[in-house]
Formats: structure tokens, C-alpha cells, sequence
């Protein structure tokens, strides 16, 4: 009992040093700030759309994009990247009629020689198809993701106003479905605790990261880090952008927003687990090290800490009444076990409320995120397993070898 409550009393600590000085990635009060004055000028913006198999989202989300109320010139690319499904047919009878200039191509495989990530080609021939030109802005967005009508906007007159080259929004995923709400909000909640986004909002900090389904870039950073052959072969994408820019030292902004949604329905665990596992590794950068760490740490922060209030508070309703020589010594080694868990436990539960706050869901589950830690830590472990088996990355029937 005394080495268990030693550990649940260094859990309680780590979670102690979470809350207060991990860059305050717990909370979601990083949003789109708004600026008191407009750019005179409005730029011009080319926004590419990566679709893969996207004939049933698009009609949800294509017209809201090229619907956006943006005083400045506005061009949509929707990369057909090897659709079976009619995209890219579907994504011109939805431009047909829009007053806003649409432009539909389609994806060829990648040179000879040349490895390049699925979703990082279909964004680079629409970058190409972009033709040059250093002024204005890029925004890069998922065929899943729909757009309130004045979010580009806002996103511009950030950037403009306070210099950024990238400004991204994390968007808020679906949880209409019983699973959705069990493994969505904990996905952008481990996601800013790899990267806390205040911190990727200081200027020169270390931490660098974007969300893929809505990434505003000045053309001009794009072109000064080479576009994006640098990052060609990146499967999280989005964090591969937000470290190169970062690395020429451009400025960076990434936020929470509940103005850019995504629509995709993962109606079944299956869904969810295929969309964690097919970057989990990854993310790991393929390492039987940094997995077997994960792996503990999550043990470690998540599990241990309430198996250690359970053990602690069965100890102390175990022992006798008398509490003096070994019977005390045992009292105080439950008691502080029982003591360190409950806090960590409830340090842990804490930080999960505002991310339940942003999805509008009860802070009842918030005592459950140690069980969805150990769905992540699974989840994790299988991505590592395919990754070994030769599957990888699977993703809208294309699978991608990492070995």
C-alpha cells in the first residue's frame, strides 16, 4: 500500500502541474479574436478543398463555402482526388450555380520517385492549380466541414490585424450518436494536451500545431518554406503545417470555434477507432519507445489515480478499529492513498469540463475520462499493431504502408 500511495501521490502532483502550468490546454478560451478595424483592402483568397469519395458531404458543405460573406475575391478548388462516387461531378452542378468562381480537377497520381501523402497531393495540386502569386491567402479545408457564412471573414481580418501567417480552427466535430459523445470531445482534449494552444499562439515558442479542417495561410509564408514539398510525405498534415511555419519563424494562431463544424457521422465505434488508429503511431514517429512511454503515461495519469482512491478507500474500511503500531501505519499509508487519488481524480475531472462545456454535453462524464483514456491507450496500441502488419493508414479506401 505504501508504494501505491507514493505513486498516486506523484500522479496527483503531475495533475497539480497540469492544471496550473501546462499552458492552460484545458481550457477553450482560445477563440477567433475580434478586431476592432478591417483591412481597407480585402484580399484575395483561394480555398482547396481535398475530396476523396465526398458526393454525400459536399452538398452539405460546398454551398456554405462558397457561400461565405467576404467583401474580397474568393476562389474554391475542389481536388477530385481518385473519387469512385462522382465528386467531382457533384461538386460542379453545386458551383454551376454559385456566384463565386468554382474550380473542379482532377487528382493524377504523384511523380515517379516521389512519396507524397494522399491528402498533402490532392492540396498540392490544388495549390498548383492556384497559379503564382505571393499576395492574398490560402485556406485549406476538409469536403466535411461546413462554414458559417461570415467565419472567412473573421478569419482574414485576424490574420490581417494581427500579423499571423496561419490562423487555424480547431473544428467542432459531430456527437449526435452515443459513441460520438464518448470519443469526440476526449480527441481534442488529448489533442491540446500535445499541444497547448496558447502556447502555439506565442510567437517563437516551440509548440506548433494547426487543425486540418480549417487552415488560413498567407501565400507569401507558403511560398517562403517552399510550399509543400516540405512536408509531402506527412500524414497529420495539419501539424506538419503548423511546424513549418513556425520553423521560418511566421506566426501562428489555433484556436476552438463553434462557427466551423464538421458534418461526417462516425456513427459506430468502429468509425471512431479508425479515425484515431490510422494516426495514432504516427504521431509517435513509429518509435516502440515513445509507444511503451504513451502507453505508461497514460496508465499512469488517467487509470491510476481512481484505482488508487478505490484500493484506498477499501483499505481504510478494511482495517480494524485499533489504529496503533502496524494497524496505524497501514491506516496512514490508505489514508493517503485514498487522499492522493481522490485528488487526482478530481484534478483530472476538472480539466475536462470546459471541453465538455464546448460540446454541450453534462459534466457528469467528466469522472468517466479514465475509461476513455484506456479506449485511447487500445486505440493507440492497435495503430502501432497495423502499422507492423503493413495496413497503416487507412483512410476513405486508401490504404497507405508506413512501414
Amino acid at each position: 500500500m505504501l508504494t501505491l500511495s507514493i505513486a498516486c501521490t506523484v500522479a496527483a502532483i503531475a495533475w497539480l502541474y497540469l492544471v496550473a502550468a501546462h499552458g492552460g490546454y484545458w481550457r477553450t478560451s482560445q477563440r477567433l479574436p475580434r478586431v476592432s478595424t478591417e483591412p481597407d483592402a480585402w484580399p484575395d483568397v483561394v480555398a482547396v478543398v481535398p475530396a476523396r469519395n465526398e458526393a454525400e458531404m459536399l452538398p452539405v458543405t460546398l454551398p456554405a463555402l462558397l457561400g461565405q460573406e467576404y467583401p474580397g475575391a474568393l476562389t474554391v478548388i475542389v481536388v477530385d482526388d481518385g473519387s469512385s462516387d462522382g465528386t467531382g461531378e457533384v461538386a460542379a452542378k453545386l458551383g454551376a450555380g454559385s456566384a463565386r468562381p468554382l474550380r473542379v480537377i482532377s487528382g493524377a497520381p504523384p511523380p515517379d520517385g516521389e512519396r507524397w501523402a494522399g491528402k498533402v497531393w490532392a492540396m498540392a495540386q490544388g495549390l498548383r492549380a492556384a497559379g503564382p502569386g505571393p499576395d492574398g491567402y490560402l485556406l485549406f479545408t476538409d469536403a466535411d466541414i461546413a462554414w458559417e457564412a461570415h467565419t472567412l471573414r473573421r478569419l482574414v481580418a485576424a490574420a490581417e490585424g494581427d500579423d499571423r501567417d496561419l490562423v487555424s480552427q480547431m473544428a467542432l466535430l459531430r456527437t449526435a450518436t452515443g459513441w460520438e459523445r464518448v470519443v469526440v470531445p476526449a480527441f481534442v482534449y488529448f489533442f491540446a494536451q500535445l499541444y497547448p494552444f496558447r502556447r502555439v499562439n506565442v510567437p517563437g515558442s516551440r509548440t506548433a500545431a494547426a487543425a486540418g479542417g480549417c487552415m488560413l495561410i498567407r501565400r507569401g509564408a507558403l511560398e517562403k518554406a517552399g510550399g509543400l514539398a516540405p512536408i509531402r510525405g506527412a500524414l497529420i498534415d495539419d501539424v506538419a503545417m503548423g511546424r513549418m511555419i513556425k520553423h521560418q519563424r511566421g506566426r501562428c494562431w489555433l484556436g476552438v470555434t463553434q462557427q466551423v463544424v464538421s458534418v461526417r457521422p462516425y456513427p459506430r465505434l468502429a468509425s471512431l477507432w479508425q479515425m484515431v488508429a490510422r494516426s495514432a503511431y504516427t504521431q509517435l514517429r513509429y518509435s516502440p519507445v515513445l509507444l511503451a512511454a504513451t502507453l505508461a503515461g497514460l496508465l499512469f495519469l488517467y487509470v491510476l489515480p481512481p484505482a488508487g482512491a478505490i484500493a484506498g478507500l477499501a483499505a481504510v474500511l478494511a482495517l480494524p478499529p485499533a489504529a496503533a503500531g502496524l494497524a496505524g501505519a497501514s491506516g496512514a499509508a490508505a489514508a493517503l492513498t485514498l487522499g492522493a487519488g481522490l485528488a487526482g481524480w478530481a484534478l483530472m475531472s476538472l480539466s475536462y469540463l470546459p471541453m465538455l462545456r464546448l460540446y454541450r454535453l453534462s459534466p457528469l462524464r467528466a469522472p468517466g475520462l479514465p475509461l476513455i483514456a484506456l479506449l485511447y491507450a487500445a486505440m493507440t496500441a492497435d495503430s502501432a499493431r497495423r502499422h507492423y502488419a503493413g495496413r497503416g493508414a487507412q483512410w476513405r479506401g486508401r490504404t497507405t504502408d508506413t512501414r
